[in-house]
């Protein structure tokens, strides 16, 4: 596995690495407890009709719908904007939009070396296409 990032004094249980299918993705570098906190992602939060202009960048696939109407978007600083996707996640994220702040916390056990994932559409249990599925699809057909 290629380390990307390294732990350190930030990020000291957690590393980026290289995956097989999805390009990067954060690792835990040790063992991670249930229910564990694993990162709290300050946010920078844009109005919506910035999206527009987001949608043409590679920021296209990092950014969150944010607020309490889905009004505006965030991108989440730390590593929060690389945790990749997966219907059956490890981790969850809880949006707190009053600080500005995405909160990762894991829901099992996650050991050392494994990927933490989280499922996009915010439930772990929503098994709706994500936005690159839909796009995918559309392609080949």
């Amino acid at each position: 596995m290629e380390i990307i990032i390294p732990p350190h004094i930030m990020h000291p249980h957690l590393f980026v690495a290289k995956t097989a299918e999805k390009g990067r993705g954060v690792y835990a570098a040790h063992d991670i407890a249930a229910e564990e906190t694993i990162e709290i992602c300050p946010v920078l939060v844009l109005p919506q009709q910035q999206q527009i202009h987001l949608d043409k960048t590679l920021l296209y696939d990092y950014y969150f719908i944010w607020g309490e109407n889905d009004t505006q978007i965030a991108i989440a600083l730390g590593l929060g904007s690389i945790y990749n996707h997966h219907y059956q996640p490890n981790a969850q994220y809880f949006s707190d939009y009053k600080k500005q702040t995405l909160t990762y916390v894991s829901l099992r056990q996650i050991n050392a070396g494994e990927e933490i994932t989280v499922n996009y559409n915010g439930d772990i249990d929503d098994t709706r296409p994500v936005w690159f599925e839909k796009q995918a699809h559309e392609k080949t057909n």
